[in-house]
């Protein structure tokens, strides 16, 4: 419900319980039956206090009655996100989770707001900690094991149940029959939702008397009179208006029930009636008209739409009177073929990833090219409309044990998880999909989601991991055709080439290069001719590089490839600043670091960026270059992207040797070697170690500076090869 009225006292209460000055955190205990209004009171005593809390306010549904209630430690990811905390710089570990969040809330006044929580435990680490900080819970139950204030709501007065009815029904209307406004708000019992249901069948019939509906109300008195106050009330008001409404917006209704999520935007109700975007947009505004289906927010030029919990009990109840089994099942297969196709469409308008196998097969219904235009216009503010809910489809699809299609959702989404940098979405789903997959015995589906997680965990820098799910991709993958193979033996080549394994990193990329041809997976190819060409340039074979570079240039620009086309760029700056030719570079790094800017890649654009700023210092551009690799350090960080951490470490630490400071050199090149050393890029560490050695001369520690070029000389002698078996 939108309206808020009255609860005068209970406002007054909370307010004084937490603006109370005190040694410790303030939590509110807001507890009440099913439709009394506690999310409404908990927003609105938020909306009071916004000024007693200038460092924000965090929300979640908990959605502790519904079948599936919120994890803890994923609202924790998105607490944390919200606080600024992105990509893999959120923890894995649940203990680590809860540390960080304590820790960033501990000097701040942030409000939270812990909604339809079902117990203690569902709560215990969401509350802060921090002595400026509060908290709401809302709560069915009465949570006795949670310490705090307690202020249980109960149903409106008479007083405060006729406003409500008349902030719905206008003035006139309701003292023209004030007699039945009087049942109306008598028979529901004073409950928030009832009157709010019943006044909303009148708004919605302008031509209707009240007498109508307090009429209906008074032949269920029997039935509210006997059953429990609350959840009863409810389902007897809303069942008054399901029975009002037309066969096809009760069907509509009924289906939205099934529905994972707390919110949705009007094409999957399309996928579940099998019907066009426009005529499931024209059911959802008839439930709208009777707020049976709320408005919760717009999202990119679309509404979205919510159904409280308790009208999604009734539609619940009604599917498993009005429909059969094969019938729901058939419905939620439209909607995961329509959520699989639409992702992979999205994906491939992208052309981001080089997985190089389609889904579509996998999807049993699409929509038309028409509504797939309008939907997928801007397919990554798409996307960011409609990760939480895909994610649930693919999950709730898991449950059902619809593996391969639901797969093929799961591998489709890793495109639009890279770009958006949701590593830990990425990785809790696929490693869901991928345990389903083997459970069932699906080979195909199990490669996908191992080559897909071995990009994942390449990116955050778990090399092991990356190495472990490439390898069981291609086994998996033997014998099912290149596509299947191609990527994973580039994304194998590219780790080893991150170890310092160069011999077999070129075995890989040639052999990617190759099944990359016979699946004509362009992608593919040229990310793998530009991982050949990355070793040519890091031992020392700038020329053959430089071809190799071009060549995918030329190539990525024919494909629309723009990842291609930016990667191709950033290592010709690379080859072009080995050769001294600093102008020539810089000019790469900015060509590189626009495309992945206009592509919402955070991340490529700092690689570019980053060294940009490099070869501005070498220019002599100190401080503009300086600038940039300290903008660079900091969302690295964020990411939690070590090798860019060192990289960028590295730069600063030559920006400060050029302009003759030892100590901060030193501790740079100290940071950045540490952090090579960690995940085991020998080449870049011994380019490291000579960069701390240089530091320590200027510093006139000369010993140390002989010790450590020592290390250097010896990281370059062993074998990469036999240092990673």
């Amino acid at each position: 419900m939108s309206l808020f009225v009255g609860r005068e006292n209970d406002m007054a209460e909370a307010c004084r319980a937490l603006t109370e000055e005190r040694a410790g955190p303030v939590t509110l205990l807001v507890t009440g039956p099913a439709g009394v209004g506690k999310t409404a009171f908990a927003v609105h005593t938020g909306h009071v206090l916004a000024s007693r809390f200038p460092d924000g306010r965090l929300y979640v549904d908990l959605r502790g009655f519904s079948d599936e209630p919120a994890d803890p430690f994923t609202v924790l990811g998105a607490f944390l996100r919200a606080l600024g905390v992105s990509g893999g710089s959120v923890p894995l570990e649940p203990t680590d989770r809860i540390h960080l969040y304590r820790s960033l809330l501990a000097q701040r006044r942030i409000l939270v707001v812990l909604d339809n929580a079902a117990d203690a435990l569902q709560v215990r680490d969401l509350m802060p900690s921090g002595p400026h900080c509060a908290t709401i819970v809302t709560s069915r139950t009465t949570l006795g094991d949670v310490a705090g204030r307690r202020l249980p709501l109960g149903v409106l007065d008479p007083r405060s149940g006729l406003v409500l009815l008349r902030e719905m029904l206008g003035l006139d209307r309701t003292s023209a029959e004030s007699d039945s406004a009087r049942s109306i708000v008598q028979t529901c019992g004073g409950l928030p939702l009832a009157i709010w249901v019943a006044g909303a069948r009148l708004a919605a019939r302008p031509h209707w008397p009240l007498a109508k509906v307090a009429h209906a109300l008074a032949d269920e008195q029997r039935k509210l009179d006997e059953l429990a106050v609350g959840h009863i009330a409810v389902r007897a008001s809303l069942a008054l208006t399901y029975q009002a409404m037309p066969p096809t917006t009760r069907h509509a209704l009924c289906l939205l029930s099934l529905l994972p999520g707390s919110d949705v935007a009007a094409w999957p109700l399309a996928a579940l009636l099998d019907v066009d975007l426009s005529e499931a947009e024209g059911l959802l505004d008839d439930l709208v008209e009777v707020h049976l289906v709320e408005i919760r927010s717009v999202g990119t030029g679309a509404f979205r739409y919510q159904l409280h919990d308790l009208v999604r009990l009734l539609g619940r109840e009604r599917v498993e009177e009005e429909m059969t089994p094969e019938q729901r099942a058939a419905a939620l297969t439209r909607l995961l073929g329509a959520s699989l196709h639409l992702a992979d469409r999205a994906a491939d308008t992208l052309s981001v990833d080089f997985l190089g196998i389609p889904q579509a097969d996998l999807a049993p219904w699409r929509f038309s090219p028409e509504d797939t235009g309008l939907l997928l216009a801007d397919p990554l503010a798409w996307f960011n409309d409609e990760r939480e809910f895909l994610i649930d489809v693919a999950g709730q699809a898991l449950a059902r044990d619809v593996v391969a299609p639901a797969v093929g959702l799961a591998t489709a989404l890793t495109t639009l998880f890279q770009v958006g940098s949701y590593f830990d979405d990425w990785e809790r789903l696929q490693n869901w999909a991928l345990k389903a997959a083997l459970h069932v015995g699906d080979r195909r589906s199990a490669a996908k989601v191992h080559r897909c997680l071995g990009e994942l965990t390449t990116i955050l820098d778990r090399y092991a991991e990356a190495l472990e799910h490439f390898e069981q991709a291609l086994l998996l993958a033997e014998g099912l055709g290149p596509a299947y193979r191609a990527s994973a033996a580039a994304g194998l080549a590219y780790v080893h080439r991150l170890l310092g394994h160069y011999s077999s990193a070129v075995g890989h990329f040639q052999r990617a290069v190759e099944l990359a041809r016979s699946a004509a997976n362009v992608n593919c190819e040229v990310y793998a001719t530009n991982g050949i060409g990355v070793i040519d340039l890091e031992q020392g074979r700038i020329q053959a590089a430089m071809e190799r570079f071009t060549e995918c240039l030329e190539a990525s620009r024919a494909a629309g490839y723009r990842p291609g086309e930016a990667q191709a760029l950033r290592c010709l700056g690379q080859s072009h600043r080995a050769r001294g030719a600093f102008p020539a570079a810089a000019d790469c790094f900015r060509r590189a670091a626009s495309i992945s800017d206009a592509l919402g890649d955070r991340l490529g654009a700092t690689h570019a960026t980053c060294w940009l700023g490099d070869v501005l210092v070498r220019q002599g551009s100190h401080g503009a270059g300086r600038r940039l690799l300290a903008r660079s350090l900091w969302t690295y960080r964020e990411f939690g992207n070590l090798w860019g951490e060192a990289a960028t470490l590295y730069a600063l630490a030559e920006a400060q040797l050029a302009v003759g400071r030892a100590v901060p050199a030193r501790r740079r090149a100290e940071a950045a070697v540490g952090l090579w050393r960690k995940i085991g890029a020998r080449t870049w560490l011994a380019v490291g170690l000579d960069t701390l050695a240089r530091a320590h001369a200027l510093a006139g520690d000369l010993e140390e500076a002989r010790r450590v070029r020592a290390d250097a000389a010896a990281v370059r002698q062993v074998s990469p090869e036999s240092a990673g078996a």
